[in-house]
């Protein structure tokens, strides 16, 4: 019987082509779901699709009608809207898309040094006004002019890419060392970076460490003419600094696409932020990833992620599970097995494997502190046999056949 997926959140239309043509039963609900609906629509589902504004809450998790629920894909970067301990505990392995829309934020950023650069969020709103102010006042070239890159991933990397091309020059600092791109030079503090930056843009996680990495302190730091841009998360930037520190002239303006609190969908209304009306501030609602390009490669990737989970047990590229990828050989039998990472859990599983007089083709287990999950192909077809003597181990989360 096919996999039934949910997709949710107007998920790109690929995915859902993607994994019809490989034979899963998709259903989809264009909007988001609070808990109790998303609840009541998980009954019969085995593949979940969501993206940022759906939480997959423990409760969730733990309902009855999430008993069969085997794989998440997050059609987004950000994997904070997930109980992703919970959900490993579970052995619900979930995916996400950390490469597909980097093109598109780094773009984005880009667009937005410049547009800082020359006021032109100021003079495009004061045209719509009737307001004719033609003025090179406070209007500079970015040529010559130095990017501080706070987060030197996949993002921040490309970034500094482009950002050479305008005849920038990009320093960068990163809790992890990194290899620079480029010309981009890295830097040892992040307050080393703040001091010497004309523009600073923030790519780092929603971690308890970057809450309120730039706050009141650290935006004092900059320089009185240096842009703040914010395409990473709502919880970084103290915005109520930020727009007390612009209006009294310490930094020169703001682009930010993320806040701390966002509304759940397009409908909503009365959005606050105290960067509203603030002069030389960008404001977008989340849109660093909003193309059609990046949205269409993330239906791709994580499609493709979750169907070599289901067809292949593959957890390869797994925000919560041990990676494994074990090659397939025609004429086996694969068996996936999530379990408690105790000591004597391989030989249990071997004595059941022995015991249905079955012989171990290929083997591949890797743990982490919680769980362990291993792949394993059988010489004979008893894979309904062991999958029900696996189950009945005390050790087991779970275990399946796959096809």
């Amino acid at each position: 019987m096919p996999a039934t997926v949910l997709l949710l959140e107007k998920i790109h239309e690929v995915a859902e082509i993607q994994l019809e043509e490989a034979g899963y039963s998709v259903r989809r609900v264009n909007s988001a779901l609070k808990e109790d609906e998303l609840i009541k629509e998980l009954d019969g589902v085995q593949v979940l699709g969501i993206r940022s504004k759906t939480n997959v809450t423990k409760k969730v998790l733990e309902a009855p009608q999430a008993a069969g629920l085997m794989a998440i894909g997050a059609f987004c970067i950000g994997t904070n809207q997930i109980a992703l301990a919970d959900a490993m505990k579970r052995g619900v392995c979930v995916f996400n898309a950390p490469f597909s829309n980097t093109r598109s934020v780094a773009e984005l950023v880009i667009a937005e040094v410049i547009s800082l650069s020359r006021q032109l969020g100021d003079r495009s709103r004061e045209m719509h006004q009737g307001i004719w102010k033609k003025l090179a006042t406070g209007a500079h070239e970015v040529r010559g002019k130095t990017l501080g890159i706070v987060g030197y991933g996949h993002i921040g990397s490309q970034v500094g890419v482009l950002a050479e091309f305008f005849g920038m020059r990009v320093v960068y600092f990163d809790i992890a060392k990194k290899l620079p791109l480029s010309n981009n030079q890295p830097m040892k503090t992040l307050e080393d970076v703040l001091k010497v930056s004309d523009f600073v843009t923030l790519h780092v996680p929603e971690t308890p460490q970057t809450k309120n990495l730039m706050g009141r302190a650290q935006l004092g730091m900059m320089k009185d003419e240096a842009c703040l841009i914010n395409a990473s998360r709502g919880t970084v930037v103290d915005l109520e600094a930020l727009a007390d520190l612009i209006k009294k002239g310490r930094i020169a303006g703001a682009a930010v696409d993320v806040y701390p609190e966002e509304p759940e969908g397009n409908e909503a209304k009365g959005f606050v932020t105290p960067l509203q009306n603030v002069p030389n501030v960008i404001l977008t609602p989340h849109i660093g990833g909003s193309t059609l390009e990046a949205q269409e490669a993330i239906g791709r990737e994580v499609a493709t992620s979750l169907a070599k989970y289901v067809e292949f047990g593959s957890s390869a590229g797994s925000v919560n599970f041990p990676n494994v990828e074990l090659e397939t050989s025609p004429g086996t039998h694969r068996i996936m097995h999530v379990h408690q990472n105790v000591p004597g859990v391989l030989r249990d599983v071997n004595r059941v494997i022995g015991d249905a007089n079955a012989n171990i083709h290929a083997q591949l287990l890797s743990t982490n502190a919680d769980i362990g999950y291993l792949v394993m192909d059988l010489d004979s077809e008893v894979r309904a046999q062991v999958v029900s003597e696996l189950l009945k181990l005390p050790t087991t989360i779970k275990a399946r056949a796959l096809s």
